[in-house]
């Protein structure tokens, strides 16, 4: 490659800002909100987040594709995030575990990406004005029409009051009973499962149903447009509110009348992570706020209040709970150290309780795998 390849992908901002690098994936164009993700590995896992809908990734790590893909990392069937910002080009990947190429793997599943890119730069404009809209586009003969570009960028609705929760759930009901990764048998099932769980879908990510099946759980998977009869008819030990994407208050609409029947007619325990917490917040009379560019990573600290402990986590989220709005009766139980936000709530009287970072995404790595163990000792 030429010390100045021409650009083949063109990144606008809708304040009018530019960036040109080289594209690789799929050709075309995409809207989104651009984020930033600190992590140092799992780029396979972030893409296939289903709580990225809505949003093009850019990665802080100049690393990213050089140990390939394989199917056994994917979060879910294809990637969900819109597209891909990095520094470096992907080079030939280098692992005993890779399947495909990453330029292979996104082209085939129709996202685009484009390396090349000053990431500092960017990560700097998102941290100070916020996570922007942007157009993403991909054209090997690098023709762009900028101004086009700019406009949809302006035109991208943006995440507030989007309810992405129903694009990605699962369409039926379903059970789960793969658990953790493991040398050297690698994945395999739960054959004496303890108690059963129903998982309420807004965009699970495999590895958590991993996770629920690895401390006993016999778990079933319903759509994210569950009621509280379709819940109670399975007869569960405890319900699980899953991560998932956009705004909270959007997806409450449907989901919060059947967290607020599940309490009121019963007293299962209930697990929230992530959209989940906000969820299991907004029913229990908190309110959810949109924060100024997220926390993305896998080096976020948190406090666990009670105890004083400090955990690892891996966080994906632009909209938060706001602990000042929380009633009496809800306690705030984790707050991360980066700026204070909450990060966990729990119910002073029954064991009802979620956390806003992702217990299963291995980043301490098992500093929050208590979180299941809980789940199951209250059941």
């Amino acid at each position: 490659m030429s010390p100045n390849p021409k650009p083949t992908a063109c990144l606008a901002l809708a304040d009018g800002t530019l960036f040109y690098g080289q594209g690789f994936g799929a050709t075309g164009q995409t809207e989104a909100e651009l984020c930033f993700n600190t992590a140092m590995s799992g780029y396979q896992e972030i893409m296939t987040d289903p709580s990225y809908a809505g949003q093009i990734v850019t990665f802080t790590f100049p690393h990213v594709g050089n140990v390939g893909v394989n199917p056994e990392d994917d979060e879910t069937a294809d990637p969900v995030a819109a597209g891909m910002v990095v520094k470096w080009m992907p080079t030939e990947p280098s692992n005993w575990r890779a399947a495909q190429r990453l330029s292979d793997w996104l082209a085939a599943r129709g996202r685009i990406a484009v390396g090349g890119i000053d990431t500092r730069r960017l990560t700097r404009a998102i941290r100070q004005s916020g996570a922007p809209h942007v157009a993403l586009a991909h054209d090997p003969e690098g023709v762009f029409d900028v101004e086009k570009l700019v406009a949809a960028a302006r035109a991208f609705s943006g995440l507030t009051g989007l309810d992405l929760a129903k694009d990605v759930t699962c369409a039926q009901s379903y059970r789960w009973d793969e658990m953790r990764w493991a040398w050297p048998e690698g994945y395999v099932r739960q054959t004496a499962p303890k108690k059963k769980v129903v998982a309420v879908d807004y965009g699970a990510k495999r590895n958590i149903l991993r996770c629920l099946a690895s401390v006993g759980c016999d778990v079933t998977v319903l759509p994210a447009t569950a009621t509280k009869d379709e819940v109670l008819a399975h007869d569960p030990d405890g319900v699980f509110l899953s991560n998932g994407p956009g705004d909270p208050a959007a997806t409450g609409t449907y989901a919060v009348p059947m967290i607020k029947g599940i309490l009121d007619e019963t007293e299962l325990p209930i697990f929230g992570i992530c959209l989940g917490h906000q969820m299991l917040a907004l029913a229990l009379g908190g309110r959810t706020v949109k924060m100024n560019h997220g926390h993305h990573g896998a080096n976020h600290p948190v406090k666990e209040i009670e105890t004083g402990k400090v955990e690892i986590t891996s966080m994906n989220h632009g909209f938060a709970v706001d602990g000042q709005s929380l009633p009496t009766g809800v306690i705030e139980t984790h707050v991360s150290l980066f700026d204070g936000s909450n990060c966990g709530i729990r119910m002073a009287d029954r064991p009802v309780f979620s956390v806003q970072h992702h217990p299963e995404a291995s980043p301490g790595p098992q500093d929050s795998f208590y979180l299941f163990e809980r789940f199951m000792n209250s059941m």
